[in-house]
């Protein structure tokens, strides 16, 4: 039986260069109008009785080829639990299997968060009890960005997802944040929504994640680098959100995503801003401190650089968010990889640990959310 190499659907992104017997040689392509390229997704059909050998020949030419040491592929036979495949990285080409126990094998970066579950999500939480939805504005291909909204307290808090969509394990941790927050059980996440009132973007970049794209939008923009001056044309998707910060302001603020070198999961804060107090940076510090006490899933050794005074790049949103409201803004970073330090063999960082990270920040910001 022949076998079939299929990416043409939601979030899918591969092109076959060639089959020769058992193995199968790929590309990723690049995100529309944009060198980016990193996020695949795939389907392979007549598997079975196949031991296949898959190598993604252009993967040294990537964004970030120091990611693919150590790395190890995402596959699912059902699509609901992506399992480690073998992998090696050698001569500039990504490497790894399938075993012929099943007819049809999806592989992917990471455990995709496609549209279609994005807007499941959606539909779900904005028939909670308590939760307001808003269509804040649209992407340049028509989609909408929903923002759900729910808490009565007086301080603002914005959590925000997947700028870059390929970075799909920033949506799980969304999903398990808005899992946490409209659990009416829940006397820790009832109490914060008395001190505040969250605003979340599940998604920023519906048409990249669409798509199958690493890092940009439908015009090849890379949205964390248009806070300054967002525009119709260009990047509509944060226009249409950081107008909304402006009309409630912003205490605090979270931008999640996925790091593709780092084997751990940190926090970058806004260490450069020209608005910068001590006491503003004192509390992302105690933030970070509070969470690695607070679970074995967070570390503060491994990490971005700190910018120096004055030379924060207030093109990104957390910087932006920090000087423009004086709030507490952060980007959390998660690995493509796995946290080392807790690492688990057979799925490594996985949805259920990214929502489970979630609920460990709510924690944490109960904590410190008088002070904030």
């Amino acid at each position: 039986m022949s076998i079939s190499i299929n990416a043409a659907f939601d979030s899918g992104n591969i092109r076959v260069v060639g089959i020769d017997g058992d193995v199968v040689t790929l590309e990723i392509v690049t995100d529309k109008d944009s060198d980016f390229y990193q996020w695949f997704h795939f389907r392979v059909a007549g598997a079975r009785g196949r031991a296949l050998t898959y190598r993604i020949v252009n993967a040294a030419g990537s964004a970030y080829p120091p990611g693919w040491p150590g790395y190890k592929v995402r596959m699912s036979t059902d699509r609901e639990t992506w399992r480690l495949a073998p992998t090696r990285y050698a001569d500039g080409a990504l490497e790894f299997g399938s075993d012929g126990s099943s007819d049809l094998v999806w592989f992917a970066y990471f455990a995709p968060y496609t549209m279609d579950r994005h807007d499941a999500l959606i539909a779900r939480m904005a028939r909670q009890p308590g939760v307001t939805h808003r269509e804040l504005g649209q992407t340049l291909d028509g989609r909408a960005i929903d923002c759900l909204t729910l808490g009565d307290g007086p301080k603002p808090v914005w959590l925000y997802a997947r700028q870059h969509p390929g970075e799909t394990m920033a949506e799980w941790w969304i999903e398990g944040a808005l899992e946490r927050l409209t659990d009416a059980a829940d006397p820790v996440t009832a109490a914060l929504r008395a001190k505040a009132t969250f605003h979340i973007v599940a998604n920023m970049n519906p048409d990249g994640s669409f798509r199958g794209h690493l890092r940009t939008n439908a015009a090849g923009v890379n949205l964390n680098r248009e806070w300054h001056a967002p525009t119709l044309k260009r990047s509509p998707e944060v226009l249409c959100v950081r107008d909304a910060m402006d009309a409630t302001g912003v205490a605090f603020a979270m931008d999640v995503h996925g790091d593709e070198s780092i084997p751990a999961n940190f926090i970058a804060g806004f260490e450069g801003i020209p608005n910068w107090t001590d006491a503003q940076g004192e509390k992302f510090y105690d933030f970070q401190r509070r969470l690695t006490a607070h679970t074995p899933d967070f570390q503060m050794e491994q990490g971005y650089g700190k910018s120096a005074p004055g030379k924060a790049n207030l093109t990104m949103s957390t910087n932006q968010l920090a000087n423009r409201f004086g709030a507490v803004a952060m980007t959390l970073e998660m690995p493509f990889k796995d946290h080392d330090a807790n690492a688990d063999p057979d799925f490594g960082w996985s949805p259920e640990r990214c929502k489970r990270l979630a609920r460990s920040c709510l924690e944490v910001l109960a904590d410190m959310i008088d002070g904030i």
